[in-house]
C-alpha cells in the first residue's frame, strides 16, 4: 500500500492509508447492528448525514435534524494496513485529537482510554498483523447533569462551549476523530518533539538559541537554520547557538514578518522541519496608565494592554476570530486561507481566538506567521465558572500543556489568555479560581516570554456594546466618545447578510417579511442574544431612521449602511482615544455558518461585508478622520465635526493638507483646507471643526468627504443619514 509523507515537518514518515468504518451504539458495550463509510478526519455526524441523506445542514432548520446524535457512542473501525517497513521502522496509529472522550481497542482488547481535543495519542501495532481491528469508542458528549441546555452544559469539562448554542452559532456539538488519525511509518529513532526558544539581547543583535528534542535513540541531534533563500545561517551539534543580527518577524503593518526554516536531524536519519522567526512582544502599561486610579491609598492600575514588539509600541487593531466551521475537521488550510488573506488586507495585524471555540490547527498559525498577524490565544474556557475539581483540573493540564507546546513555536503568537469573560458575573471566576492559577503556571513554565492575562476583558477593557442603537437610544457615537478604555477588545454593530445570501439558505416561503419562529430565527436574527430581543436584526433600528422596511433588498441595504457607519466610528473612535486606548478588536471577524444577521465582518464562508470594508478604511495606517456626533441629521440643521489625522505608521508624516466637503445631492460645498505641521511616527493630531447649515436635499442622504495624502489615500468619506420634512423617502444609493 502506497505511503505518503505524514506532514510537512516530518518528510521521513509515511502515512499508510486505511478505510474507515462507523457504527452507532445506544451502549458502549452493544454490538453494532450496522456500519456507515466514515472520513477521518471529521465528525460522526457527517458521516452519519451522508449515509442517511439528511439535509444540508446550513439550509431553513434543518440543522434540527441533527438533533440527539451527540448523545449515542459511536463506534469507529479500521484495520492495521499492510504496510512495506525496512529495518529499524516501526508502524504506529497516530491520532492528533478526538473530540472528546473515547476508548482504544485494539483486536477488541482496550489498550488506551483518552479525554481531550487537543491532545492526542498513538499505538504501537508494528507486531500486530495485518488486517487485525483497531476500534475507537467515542463516547457521548459531556453534559452536566441537570444543566439548562445551553454552554452551562460544558462547564465542567475542557470541551468547547460554543458548540452548545451561542448567540451567532446553532446548538451543535460535534464528535468524532476530528483531526489527523493514521497509521504511519517511522524509523524507529524519531524525532518526537522539537522545541525552539530564543531570548534577544536588549538592542536585538543577537538572539541566544536553544534547539531541544525529544527523540528515541542514543544520537545527540544536529540543528541548522535557514534564511528565506534556504541558505544556511547557522548550524550546531549542542543544544544552545547564538546568532547575530536576527532578521526581525513584524507585523506586516510595521515592517516584515521574516521566517526562517529550522532542520533538525538526528545521526539515524530522521529529520524535522519547521518555520520560525525571532520577535519579542511584551504588554506595558499606556502612558498614564501609572497614574490611574487616583487617589491614596490606590487600589492596582489597570493591567498593561499596550501591545509593544520589538521595543516599538504599536496600536493593535483587528477582530476576534471564531471557529471557521461548525465541524472543527473543515478547517482546513484551504478554508483558513482566503479569510486570513482578509484580516490582513483589512489592515488589521492582531486576532484574538476567542476562548469558546477550538484552538486552530497548525495551518492557522503557519498562515499568520506567513502573513505577519499576530494572535492573541485563549484556553477553551469561556463565560463558565470552571470547577476546582481534580478531575476537571487534570484534564485542563493536559490540554493546556499541549496547546502551549504546539503554539509557543510560532512566531505570530502575542498573548495567553485563559478564556473569554471569566470574571463577569454570568462566569463567576476570580483570579483565585485554580483553573486560572494552573494556566498561568503552565504558560510561565513553558512559556514564559509571552505575556499572560487571565481573561478577557479585565479591569479597564471594555466589552461592547454589540448594537448601533441601544434601548437607551443612544448611538455607537455616542456611546465610544464616552468611553475611556485601555482597549476595546471586544464591540459589535449587527447587519444582515446580504440579500442574495438570505436567498441561499432562508426558504421562500419564509423568506419575507422576516418573523420569529421561522429560519430567520433559527439563523439569529431574532432572540439571539439575551439582553436583546431584537438581536441580531434590529429591524425597529432601520424603521427609527428610515421608516417601514419595504423589501428584502431595502432591508439588506439599509441595514449594510448601519453597520459600516457604526464600525467606521467605533474604529476611528478607538485610534483618536490613543495612547490612553491601544486596542480596537470588533465581535467578531469571520462565521461558523450562514447567519441571517449578526456582527461578523465577513459573511460564512469568505465574503466581506459593508462592515468589512468600513474596518478595512477605518484600520489604514494613516488616514484623516471626523468625529461626528449622531448618524441621523435634518435638513435646516448645524452639522459640526472634529477633524484628526490619526498616524499608527512606524514612520513620520510630513506637513500637508487635508480638505473637507460636504455634499448633499447635487450641492456639494468646501468647509475646510486644514494645513498640518508633521505628525510623529504613532501619532495623532487633532484639528480644526468644521460646521455646516445641511441644506435641503430630498436626497436621504449627505456626505462628508476628507481628502488628504499622496494621490488621496488618506482620504476618507461618512455617509449619513439627512431626515427630511417630511420624513424621507427612499435613502440615496
Amino acid at each position: 500500500m502506497k505511503g505518503a509523507p505524514a506532514n510537512a515537518r516530518h518528510p521521513l514518515w509515511r502515512r499508510v492509508a486505511t478505510d474507515w468504518q462507523l457504527a452507532r451504539l445506544d451502549r458502549p458495550d452493544a454490538e453494532p447492528s450496522e456500519w456507515v463509510a466514515a472520513t477521518v478526519p471529521g465528525a460522526v455526524q457527517l458521516d452519519w448525514a451522508r449515509a442517511r441523506g439528511l439535509p444540508e445542514i446550513g439550509f431553513g432548520q434543518n440543522v434540527r435534524a441533527y438533533d440527539g446524535l451527540e448523545d449515542s457512542h459511536w463506534l469507529y473501525r479500521t484495520r492495521v494496513p499492510e504496510a512495506r517497513r525496512a529495518r529499524g521502522e516501526r508502524l504506529v496509529f497516530a491520532c492528533e485529537g478526538v473530540d472528546y472522550a473515547c476508548e482504544v481497542r485494539l483486536a477488541g482488547r482496550s489498550v488506551l482510554r483518552h479525554k481531550g481535543l487537543f491532545s492526542g495519542f498513538e499505538v504501537d501495532v508494528s507486531d500486530c498483523p495485518a488486517g487485525t481491528e483497531l476500534d475507537i469508542l467515542v463516547f457521548p458528549a459531556p453534559k452536566r447533569p441537570g444543566a439548562a441546555d445551553d454552554r452551562t452544559q460544558a462547564d465542567h469539562v475542557c470541551k468547547p462551549a460554543v458548540s452548545y448554542g451561542w448567540d451567532w452559532h446553532p446548538r451543535l456539538i460535534p464528535l468524532g476523530l476530528w483531526a489527523g488519525a493514521a497509521f504511519v511509518v517511522r524509523p524507529e529513532a524519531h524525532l518526537r518533539h522539537v522545541d525552539f526558544a530564543y531570548a534577544l539581547s536588549a538592542d536585538f543583535t543577537r538572539a541566544d538559541i536553544t534547539v531541544t528534542a525529544e527523540a528515541t535513540g542514543a544520537a545527540q541531534p544536529t540543528w541548522r537554520l535557514l534564511d528565506a533563500d534556504s541558505r544556511p545561517v547557522l548550524e550546531s551539534a549542542s543544544a544552545r547557538a547564538t546568532l547575530s543580527h536576527p532578521r526581525l518577524w513584524w507585523t506586516h503593518d510595521h515592517g516584515e514578518p521574516a521566517l526562517y526554516t529550522l532542520e533538525v536531524t538526528l545521526a539515524e536519519g530522521d529529520v524535522f522541519r519547521s518555520k520560525v522567526g525571532f520577535k519579542r512582544v511584551r504588554l506595558v502599561m499606556a502612558e498614564d496608565g501609572w497614574a490611574l486610579p487616583q487617589g491614596f491609598p490606590t487600589s492596582r492600575s489597570h493591567p498593561p494592554i499596550t501591545v509593544e514588539l520589538n521595543g516599538r509600541v504599536i496600536f493593535a487593531k483587528g477582530s476576534n476570530w471564531v471557529s471557521a466551521d461548525l465541524f472543527p475537521a473543515r478547517v482546513t488550510p484551504e478554508v483558513l486561507r482566503p479569510l486570513l488573506r482578509l484580516a490582513k488586507e483589512a489592515n488589521f495585524n492582531l486576532l484574538r481566538c476567542w476562548g469558546g471555540a477550538i484552538v486552530n490547527p497548525e495551518s492557522f498559525f503557519d498562515q499568520c506567521d506567513e502573513l505577519g498577524l499576530l494572535v492573541w490565544q485563549e484556553f477553551p474556557l469561556a463565560c463558565n465558572n470552571y470547577p476546582d475539581d481534580p478531575g476537571y483540573l487534570r484534564v485542563l493540564d493536559q490540554e493546556s500543556r499541549s496547546i502551549i507546546r504546539r503554539v509557543r513555536q510560532h512566531p505570530c503568537l502575542a498573548l495567553w489568555c485563559g478564556g473569554n469573560e471569566l470574571f463577569n458575573s454570568w462566569s463567576g471566576m476570580t483570579d483565585q479560581s485554580l483553573a486560572l492559577r494552573l494556566l498561568n503556571r503552565n504558560c510561565y513554565d513553558l512559556d514564559p516570554g509571552t505575556p499572560f492575562l487571565p481573561t478577557a476583558p479585565v479591569e479597564g477593557m471594555g466589552h461592547g456594546d454589540y448594537r448601533f442603537r441601544d434601548d437607551k437610544g443612544r448611538e455607537v457615537f455616542e456611546i465610544f466618545q464616552r468611553a475611556r478604555n485601555t482597549a476595546y477588545s471586544e464591540f459589535g454593530c449587527p447587519g444582515p447578510a446580504p440579500a442574495d445570501c438570505l436567498r441561499a439558505f432562508i426558504p421562500e416561503s419564509e423568506l419575507w417579511p422576516p418573523r420569529e419562529g421561522t429560519s430567520w430565527q433559527t439563523h439569529h436574527a431574532f432572540r439571539a442574544w439575551d439582553a436583546d430581543v431584537q438581536s441580531h436584526l434590529y429591524v425597529r433600528n432601520q424603521e427609527h431612521y428610515f421608516g417601514p422596511v419595504r423589501d428584502l433588498e431595502t432591508l439588506a441595504a439599509q441595514g449594510s449602511w448601519l453597520q459600516a457607519a457604526g464600525y467606521q466610528a467605533i474604529f476611528e473612535e478607538a485610534r483618536r482615544q490613543k495612547p490612553h486606548c491601544s486596542m480596537a478588536l470588533n465581535w467578531c471577524f469571520n462565521e461558523a455558518w450562514p447567519t441571517a444577521a449578526g456582527n461578523a465582518l465577513v459573511h460564512w464562508p469568505a465574503r466581506p461585508n459593508a462592515g468589512y470594508l468600513a474596518a478595512q478604511a477605518a484600520c489604514r495606517p494613516v488616514l484623516a478622520s471626523a468625529r461626528i456626533s449622531k448618524f441621523q441629521w435634518s435638513e435646516g440643521e448645524t452639522f459640526t465635526a472634529e477633524i484628526w489625522l490619526l498616524n499608527d505608521s512606524p514612520a513620520e508624516i510630513p506637513s500637508g493638507e487635508v480638505e473637507v466637503t460636504l455634499s448633499a445631492g447635487v450641492a456639494a460645498e468646501r468647509l475646510l483646507q486644514w494645513a498640518y505641521p508633521a505628525v510623529a511616527a504613532g501619532r495623532n493630531l487633532q484639528g480644526p471643526s468644521v460646521q455646516a447649515v445641511l441644506p435641503k436635499a430630498g436626497c436621504g442622504s449627505f456626505e462628508l468627504l476628507l481628502r488628504a495624502g499622496p494621490g488621496g489615500s488618506w482620504s476618507s468619506a461618512y455617509r449619513l443619514s439627512l431626515r427630511q420634512d417630511p420624513p424621507p423617502g427612499a435613502a440615496c444609493a
